[in-house]
């Protein structure tokens, strides 16, 4: 079983500062967005001024920028936060995607703990850095923490409860529990807020797009096991809802990257996976690509990418 903690136990910011200055590690926070002018700088401003200014556990505040164009840049830096884009932070690559930005965000953070943030986060508050942080300060065995929450589904005027990660529940926890079924008892295995320390995160490939998540949790199980992995409840948390159609693309390239662990690792012999996905339309039909590709530890690349979708 995965070891689990309440994000409440990590509350007392000054119990985490004491823990973080014996150790005497740098903390960064990042955030990759998109297009998110309506809940970037709230989220900015809050970490700036509850854990940078009140308790100065976090030493610094990165938004990875999509190239939106909205007034998210703008947003960001007037709520404290420094901003790369993928072209601006470390070496050119050929693609674009969130996975790039994540990947990316190593050449232009100086932490030795990286706490990474979605950026469409309605309800964010202090509880996701702290309760993310604290197994990792705390107790110096976990390299990896992983927040899981209840996610209530809004459509409409109307609000489902329980009925949020839609990919998760009909596609992510059924592979996973036919073939790595230890990883199913991850509560939330695709949730965009985890912490992760730079010396483990520095040995780890990054899938570019919407697979970055369950790629990264794949190879950490591969590499390191459970026991040095937990996750924290954060109780719930609200979000900017996607369609059917977004979600159909997301799918895809989520068991593009699954499929291509589980291949790599001998749980799988399927000789090759389509790389485009056929997309209904009424009674048309058409085909949209839809590749993740693999970026190598730190600048020794394995191949190049050629797509993906921030």
């Amino acid at each position: 079983m995965i070891k689990t903690f309440h994000s409440s136990a990590f509350l007392a910011k000054t119990q985490l500062l004491q823990a973080k200055k014996q150790r005497g590690i740098r903390i960064s926070v990042v955030i990759p967005a998109l297009n998110e002018e309506r809940t970037i700088g709230t989220i900015v401003s809050r970490i700036h001024q509850k854990m940078v200014e009140e308790v100065a556990i976090v030493d610094e505040i990165v938004v990875m920028d999509g190239f939106s164009n909205d007034s998210t840049v703008k947003e960001a830096i007037k709520a404290g936060a420094s901003v790369y884009t993928p072209d601006s932070a470390g070496p050119k690559v050929n693609c674009s995607g969130k996975g790039v930005a994540l990947w990316k965000s190593q050449f232009v953070t100086t932490g030795d703990i990286l706490v990474f943030i979605d950026s469409d986060i309605i309800d964010f508050d202090e509880r996701f850095i702290c309760g993310l942080l604290g197994p990792l300060l705390i107790y110096q065995e976990y390299e990896f923490v992983k927040a899981f929450y209840k996610r209530p589904l809004l459509l409409g005027s109307g609000v489902y409860e329980n009925q949020g990660g839609r990919v998760t529940e009909i596609l992510v926890r059924p592979l996973l529990s036919a073939f790595i079924p230890e990883l199913a008892f991850f509560n939330q295995p695709l949730a965009g807020e985890y912490a992760i320390s730079r010396s483990l995160l520095e040995t780890l490939p990054v899938f570019s797009g919407y697979g970055v998540e369950i790629g990264l949790l794949m190879d950490i199980y591969f590499s390191r096991g459970l026991s040095r992995v937990a996750q924290v409840d954060m109780e719930q948390r609200w979000h900017r809802n996607r369609t059917v159609a977004e979600l159909s693309m997301m799918s895809f390239a989520l068991l593009n990257v699954m499929v291509d662990r589980m291949k790599k690792h001998g749980l799988l012999s399927w000789k090759s996976i389509s790389d485009f996905l056929i997309v209904a339309e009424g009674l048309s039909y058409s085909r949209e690509t839809c590749e993740e590709s693999e970026l190598s530890p730190k600048i020794n690349f394995s191949k190049e990418c050629t797509h993906g979708s921030f």
